[in-house]
């Protein structure tokens, strides 16, 4: 392999905060914002925040459950609040 063309690969914690589920994985991923967690050895890692991983996806846990992190439902219905019929 050519040396210096290769991006970092390092261990980084993936953590789903709507579940409270974590995992440590190897990844050429680069976290941003610097927040560090201690994983079950005692040492501290970058962490990467998901929004859906395997422990909250419904395909895998066979419950529906609908999650409004950015309140999509608020600005849908206040985006087409003029459309709808007025009696």
């Amino acid at each position: 392999m050519k040396a210096g063309i290769h991006p970092e690969y390092k261990e980084v914690i993936f953590f789903d905060a709507s579940v409270d589920f974590k995992f440590l994985t190897r990844t050429t991923m680069v976290p941003r914002g610097g927040e560090k967690m201690k994983w079950t050895d005692g040492n501290e890692y970058p962490v990467v925040r998901l929004d859906v991983s395997s422990e909250s996806h419904p395909f895998y846990t066979g419950k529906q459950k609908i999650v409004d992190t950015a309140g999509r439902i608020d600005k849908f219905n206040t985006k087409f609040a003029m459309f709808s019929k007025k009696k």
